[in-house]
């Protein structure tokens, strides 16, 4: 039997837990706050954050860190971006030699501008071999209902992205794997700025044409910056690309989709996140993507567009008159 550890008892890491302990693994979920940890095993749901799916027997729910670490196959983290670095040290002690390590978080770290792996492997670089990225078009709840869809993984090693494929993937969660550590990453991070602007869209009523539209032109952008990076262009193409976008930008159940559409409906930036338990990622994307732009000297009108608005309280409605009378150009220009 598979023995998994999952660090972060949001949406997204209650889900995995759900379907790996029912799919038979024995899965340990951390919730760093011990009270709502004793409350969240008690109730066997996960009352703040996915409501109405019981767990299984195989699901246990604890506050200790070393508990949910230590002697583990595999560990998902699953934790905000910005709290990547100080969660990796926390389990640091306790992680095996053999332990494989999988980030299922889509961020960017806003001091660094280092992606979730490239965190992990700075504080654990003897374990690099054994750590891998979790990406795709998965909204939570669907994936909870065992409704199908699929994900990629990628990892610094051929033999490590094999092994989690064989451990994550469900009858109705199918895996694929590539070696573009990099692009499944920004992919799966920089798709949510994407996702606040497809907000403002269906928030303003423009309709399917420029939701469509600014979709695209937004995978453009997404690819122009992770290519920069290192990125190969083709991953952009596949599922923590295109198929990580397309979901985003057209469940009302994006957190970012919801943001941009209050945005839209006049609430300030301010009001949104104190009424809210869940992090919309896109927030703090933008601001690092807006620095890799500097960084790599590549043009992002669209980031550029809503970092305005996310920031300055430029009025969400000049946003996109502004794009559309930017300079014209071809469509494949850089």
């Amino acid at each position: 039997m598979v023995s998994v550890g999952v660090i972060g008892s949001g949406a997204w890491g209650t889900t995995l837990a759900l379907m790996l302990a029912r799919k038979g693994s024995e899965t340990s979920l951390w919730e760093h706050r011990p009270e709502r940890a004793v409350q969240v095993q008690q109730q066997r749901e996960n009352t703040f954050f996915l409501p109405g799916y019981r767990f299984p027997d195989a699901l246990h729910v604890t506050s200790d860190i070393e508990e949910v670490t230590q002697n583990k196959d595999i560990l998902l983290l699953v934790t905000p971006s910005q709290r990547m670095r100080e969660n990796v040290r926390l389990l640091a002690p306790y992680i095996g030699q053999e332990t494989l390590l999988v980030s299922a978080s889509k961020g960017i770290e806003i001091d660094s501008l280092k992606r979730m792996t490239e965190i992990i492997c700075e504080l654990l670089p003897s374990a690099r071999s054994r750590v891998a990225a979790l990406s795709g078009p998965n909204i939570s709840r669907e994936v909870a209902e065992g409704k199908p869809t699929a994900a990629v993984v990628a990892a610094y090693e051929q033999e490590t992205a094999v092994s989690v494929r064989s451990i994550l993937s469900t009858a109705h969660y199918r895996i694929y794997t590539v070696d573009d550590v990099v692009g499944v990453e920004l992919g799966g991070a920089l798709k949510n700025i994407i996702a606040i602007g497809a907000g403002f869209n269906d928030g303003m009523g423009y309709g399917d044409n420029a939701k469509a539209a600014f979709v695209t032109r937004g995978l453009a952008e997404i690819a122009r910056l992770g290519v920069a990076a290192g990125a190969n262009p083709l991953t952009f193409s596949g599922l923590a690309g295109m198929g990580d976008l397309i979901a985003t930008c057209a469940s009302s159940l994006s957190r970012n989709h919801q943001l941009g559409r209050r945005l839209a409906g006049g609430e300030k930036l301010e009001e949104i996140l104190a009424s809210t338990r869940t992090i919309a990622e896109g927030i703090s994307t933008t601001w690092a993507a807006l620095q890799m732009s500097a960084r790599y000297q590549v043009e992002m009108p669209i980031t550029q567009q809503l970092s305005l608005v996310l920031f300055e309280e430029h009025d969400p409605r000049r946003a996109v008159p502004e794009l559309m009378m930017r300079d014209l150009k071809g469509e494949l220009d850089p």
